[in-house]
């Protein structure tokens, strides 16, 4: 009987478990994790969990029932260490599991502040596992100040919890703006806004030169001169692909394990999908750090492991929370030169973003309709009149027809 391996038990690893039972293959599976948790979302990590809003029970996407019933074998708090090829083969703690067909679903590594300015103080906090938020969430005390390092969506997530919680938020951004790498300014604008309205001190433009503390963090000092003193730091400069077990195996390595539309890697019996892949786009490659990947990518290959031959071609979403304030995002937005801006009801908005006369994907601010009008065109490859956009008072359905 075949015996199929995925290596990561996060959210494209279990959906691509799922998928392959949903889809009626009869073979052995086996889900192997790093983390001792379940398969769980991370999205709410750093706001409704960090809030304290959701247990960590309803953090999982499904109970270990699910995976019982299912006869999908758990492997979960050891990780893979060596993939034999040739043998097909891989190696977790002191087993070695063969495998007929071999799916990578590794995710991503948050980094971290090098020790040489402080990284590695006690104090000082990445978020990207249910063990990071743990560990930070007895921090989020009111009166406590904290400075939050990176004007992304996780700092902006994190800054915004914070301020719910009472606390003095300091973010700094080297960048000229925040959200300047995935985001126009008018999107910018708008967070930088809320979150002062908020109370939180952003600083743009403004690099850090180092943490500060002997053992704990207890200041930092910017590259503008200026000092803080702080409780604790939050970090939140980015991910990286986790390609190192991909990378010893000998697989190509392109901005992520690189696999072809259908998700198969440089290896003919090993595949590939979400954070972790990149894979081909519109004439580029490219990879994708969002739930809707983790899915829709990870329950395509597990169609093509059974043959499906079908090549993956997605319209992008992704979301954010901050505050009362819902972000939804539909496409890509990369190669823009020009965004129209879109007035809601009761502070809601929305941008429209254009490559000439190609509509490529907006960002909507409490505006759900501009969203799913929005996402709708994308998936049918059309671009809106943009003086409908403009028009408040204009009928956005309409454009459907």
């Amino acid at each position: 009987m075949a015996h199929h391996v995925i290596v990561g038990a996060g959210q494209a690893g279990a959906s691509l478990a799922a998928k392959l039972r949903a889809e009626g293959f009869a073979g052995d599976i086996t889900l192997i994790g790093s983390e001792d948790a379940l398969p769980y979302q991370r999205p709410p990590l750093s706001k409704q969990y960090l809030l304290g809003e959701m247990d960590a029970e309803r953090l999982h996407l499904r109970p270990r029932s699910f995976y019982d019933e299912q006869g999908i074998a758990l492997r979960l708090g050891r990780p893979v260490t060596r993939i034999d090829r040739q043998a097909r083969r891989v190696t977790v703690g002191d087993a070695a599991l063969p495998y007929d067909q071999l799916a990578l679903t590794t995710g991503s590594t948050p980094r971290h502040l090098p020790a040489a300015v402080g990284g590695d103080l006690h104090g000082v906090y990445v978020v990207r596992t249910l063990a990071d938020v743990d560990a930070m969430a007895p921090e989020f005390t009111e009166g406590r100040r904290v400075l939050i390092v990176g004007g992304g969506y996780i700092g902006l997530e994190a800054a915004a919890v914070a301020s719910k919680r009472g606390l003095q938020v300091t973010l700094v951004e080297m960048a000229d703006r925040i959200l300047q790498r995935v985001a126009a300014p008018e999107t910018s604008d708008y967070f930088r806004a809320l979150h002062r309205a908020h109370g939180v001190d952003i600083r743009e433009g403004v690099g850090l030169a180092r943490l500060t503390g002997d053992d704990a963090v207890t200041g930092a000092e910017l590259a503008d001169g200026s000092t803080l003193e702080v409780d604790f730091v939050v970090v939140g400069v980015g991910i990286v692909p986790a390609t190192e077990i991909a990378e010893v195996a000998g697989l190509e390595i392109e901005n992520g394990i690189k696999v072809d539309a259908t998700g198969r890697t440089s290896d003919p019996t090993i595949w590939a999908a979400g954070d972790c892949a990149s894979f081909p786009y519109r004439g580029g490659r490219i990879r994708l750090e969002s739930v809707q990947n983790a899915i829709d990518q990870a329950e395509l290959v597990a169609r093509n492991m059974m043959g499906a031959g079908m090549a993956y071609d997605p319209v992008p979403w992704f979301w954010s929370d901050q505050y009362d304030v819902k972000l939804q995002i539909a496409g890509l937005n990369g190669g823009y030169d020009t965004v129209v801006a879109r007035q809601g009801d009761s502070g809601a908005a929305s941008f429209w973003y254009f490559r000439g006369a190609q509509f490529l994907a907006v960002d909507a601010m409490n505006d759900p309709r501009a969203y799913m009008i929005g996402k709708r065109l994308l998936e049918a490859g059309k671009s809106p009149d943009r003086a409908v956009i403009s028009d408040p008072a204009s009928d956005l359905k309409a454009l459907l027809k």
